[in-house]
């Protein structure tokens, strides 16, 4: 974080800087402030290619803030820009999991598996490890509640 404040220091109008900050704050479960950020990115990059990116981490940060309805839109506009997307469908299944919509999150399920088929929850735990824990175990129970093996 403090490379980003100098370089943002630097260039204020550094819009993957700004990306960055976002998704430090999405994995420290500061969803407002990443929100904020991604957001300031996403004006200062209107065309960016990776406008993608900037949708999955608005979509996961309304998922750490339970807004599980948000957090599908925010899925489904990365997903539309790059459709193989594992981590926005990771997003989709567990928020649609966690409104009771199994059907819907046991599809997108199926969906990831056939483009990740080793996928597990303890390979998932393993490779967030760097997530603050309330939000890997939130993600982890909408997985599990989808049908995600062990």
């Amino acid at each position: 974080m403090a490379a980003l404040d100098r370089a943002l220091a630097l260039n204020p109008n550094a819009a993957h800087a700004w990306l960055f900050r976002g998704n430090i704050h999405t994995w420290r479960n500061q969803p407002e402030a990443a929100i904020e950020a991604v957001e300031r990115a996403r004006r200062l990059s209107p065309f960016d290619p990776y406008a993608f990116v900037f949708a999955l981490n608005i979509a996961i940060a309304h998922f750490a803030a339970r807004r599980f309805e948000q957090a599908i839109e925010w899925a489904d506009r990365a997903l539309h820009e790059q459709p193989r997307l594992v981590a926005a469908m990771r997003v989709k299944v567990a928020a649609n999991a966690h409104l009771g919509h199994l059907d819907a999150a046991r599809a997108e399920l199926s969906r990831m598996l056939a483009i990740d088929p080793k996928l597990t929850i303890a390979g998932y735990r393993e490779y967030a490890h760097w997530a603050a824990p309330e939000v890997l175990e939130l993600l982890v129970t909408g997985l599990r509640l989808a049908g995600l093996p062990e």
